[in-house]
């Protein structure tokens, strides 16, 4: 399976940390294509800090409504809220207590996790150079800072998830 991860927020690297995760549990080649926003994920200096924002996430709701009042179990939070000082920080610190809870390791330990399970992890060249990166900044799991045709040729026959 081949991943292409474009998007740096909380709640977009998580999916193809997942499902990378369970490809390779079930004896699956996984690659991992970082690029863009993307590569926030396997930066050492940001991937710890990955926020999670209501703003644009039309399909932001809080469960916890529904403790609360019976058939408010999907009630969406308005995009405007996201505009609220402090909301970020809070929805951020919400869905990483909720990961926790599930025993979700954070994004800092689930890259370690997969570099150990044999992922093969890439950087994107175009975006490395336009942000201006050096290879100590990426997570020593990263195999390499590659081309997208690279990628494209790495992945040929793979089954691609673009995230």
């Amino acid at each position: 399976m081949a991943f292409i991860c474009s998007k740096g927020n909380l709640d977009m690297a998580y999916p193809a940390l997942i499902m990378g995760n369970s490809a390779l549990g079930e004896g699956i080649e996984v690659h991992i294509f970082f690029t863009f926003w993307g590569l926030d994920i396997v930066h050492k200096k940001t991937n710890k800090n990955l926020k999670f924002t209501l703003s644009g996430n039309t399909a932001m709701h809080m469960p916890q409504l529904g403790r609360l009042k019976p058939g408010l179990e999907h009630v969406s939070m308005p995009q405007a809220m996201g505009n609220i000082p402090f909301m970020t920080r809070f929805a951020t610190s919400m869905m990483k207590k909720q990961m926790e809870e599930l025993e979700v390791p954070d994004v800092p330990d689930f890259i370690d996790l997969l570099h150990a399970a044999g992922a093969h992890m890439y950087a994107c060249k175009l975006t490395f150079d336009m942000m201006k990166m050096i290879e100590a900044d990426l997570h020593p799991g990263v195999e390499g800072v590659i081309s997208a045709t690279d990628f494209i040729e790495i992945s040929e026959g793979a089954q691609v998830i673009f995230v």
